[in-house]
């Protein structure tokens, strides 16, 4: 066999390269399809269910003290972050481990009042709650949260929590049960130490939105940056990230397909927004009946929907959540009318909880408490509300007090504001799990 020269070899090359370089097909990249309206609208709806706890992150990165492996306090009857929960203690924290560093939280022995230590990843799925009820065996002490894969050595006397990533969100809650000093001494028990100090990636880049305004076009910018900072753990996830990335492409392939995406999801935001409490789970007797939240499984609409109006939502195992934004006559709830609640006397939410309820109101839509002067924000069974005669119980809802209802019993309302209420029951029996019991439709009244 002959043997070809190094110079003609070359030369083969170089106009190999040239006629490649000029032919047709390689002249212009090939353009990006155009995905259809519903896979523009799946794939919104699922990256937004990331991008809003990537804002959560960045907005409490903000906050005054912060820093990662290290316990936020909340002073009682404050929470500052969309729907919070004023019959409980909070405490919260970003956890950060790498594959040698775990990191070690301590949970005090609490006895006689409702706790949990929920631990959660960066799409807002429960990887734990730490209690009595989900761990017998260890409901406090020591536990160790490491790395998924992490072989860091762990102290002996630490229970083993593999995270999702190298990332979690904790939420502490401990109830108030009449005794708020003896709430917050079990919340300063909370204790939480890295075991060195880890490598902490910084949350990827996100233009920061509001609620009424929810981001366009530019969540698919960067999207492999978005998606692979945190696993998810959603069995439909490589499907749904399928189409997060076929959209991302036709948005990076000129303006025209860019402001056709984004004028489109102007459409999906405010359908999202509506739907976010109507529609995403079972609407029963004009409330929403959130009982599969915390744990979605393929459901991503619904965690986005949670992300949105409620992050950090637990799971049904520790609270049913029941929002309404609809009275009785399916027309929005507003801050100028009054409205109530009638529980029946065999009906009371006591009835189906075996820890304590609450019901709190927030303003639409940045889900947020409305102030008043009585700084009332909501009622739970250790509120002072006087029943009526026959053991029934009635709530009034309004600007002022509320005509036959027993102004104890009254959650003020701002006038000319939208408002919900998220009715919570925590250690929920089965019939509010299976939505067979729900809040009564609030009625409006003259």
């Amino acid at each position: 066999m002959r043997r070809i020269s190094k110079a003609v070899a070359a030369a083969f090359y170089v106009a190999t390269v040239l006629i490649v370089a000029n032919s047709p097909a390689a002249a212009q990249p090939q353009a990006a399809t155009a995905p259809d309206e519903k896979t523009i609208a799946d794939a919104y709806i699922y990256l937004l269910g990331r991008v809003l706890v990537i804002r959560q992150e960045h907005m409490d990165r903000k906050g005054e003290g912060f820093a990662y492996n290290k316990v936020k306090y909340n002073p009682l009857g404050s929470a500052d972050f969309v729907n919070p929960n004023f019959d409980v203690a909070y405490l919260e924290a970003w956890f950060a481990v790498d594959d040698r560093t775990p990191v070690i939280l301590e949970v005090p022995e609490i006895k006689g009042r409702y706790y949990t230590a929920q631990i959660l990843d960066e799409w807002g799925e429960v990887i734990a709650n730490i209690n009595e009820r989900t761990f017998p065996t260890k409901p406090y002490g020591k536990f160790a949260l490491v790395k998924p894969g992490s072989t860091a050595k762990i102290p002996a006397d630490a229970g083993r929590i593999e995270l999702h990533s190298s990332k979690a969100k904790m939420l502490g809650r401990i109830e108030l049960k009449g005794d708020p000093d003896g709430a917050a001494k079990l919340q300063h028990a909370f204790k939480v130490t890295a075991l060195g100090k880890p490598a902490i990636a910084s949350p990827p880049a996100i233009p920061m939105f509001g609620n009424a305004d929810l981001i366009g076009a530019e969540i698919f910018d960067d999207v492999d940056a978005r998606l692979g900072s945190a696993l998810d753990v959603a069995p439909n996830a490589a499907e749904m990230q399928q189409k997060v990335r076929a959209v991302a492409a036709y948005v990076a392939s000129g303006k025209e397909a860019r402001g056709s995406v984004d004028a489109q999801l102007k459409k999906v935001s405010a359908q999202f927004r509506e739907d976010a409490l109507t529609k995403t789970a079972p609407y029963v007797n004009h409330w929403l009946c959130a009982s599969s939240g915390g744990n979605y499984g393929a459901g991503y609409r619904l965690r986005s929907s949670a992300n949105y109006a409620g992050i950090w939502a637990n799971n049904a195992a520790e609270v049913v959540y029941f929002p309404a934004t609809r009275d009785a006559d399916e027309q929005p709830l507003n801050g100028s009318n009054s409205y109530v609640m009638h529980f029946p006397a065999n009906g009371l939410p006591q009835s189906v909880v075996d820890a304590y309820w609450s019901v709190i109101l927030v303003g639409v839509p940045d889900y947020r408490v409305v102030q008043n002067p009585l700084k009332r924000y909501n009622f739970n069974n250790h509120s002072p509300l006087v029943k009526e005669a026959d053991g029934s119980l009635k709530i009034g809802i309004g600007p002022k007090p509320v005509a036959g209802v027993p102004e104890s019993n009254w959650l003020p309302a701002a006038a000319g504001r939208p408002f919900s209420l998220t009715f919570r029951t925590y250690v929920p029996k089965e019939p509010a799990r299976k939505c067979e019991w729900t809040p009564p439709a609030l009625a409006k009244v003259n």
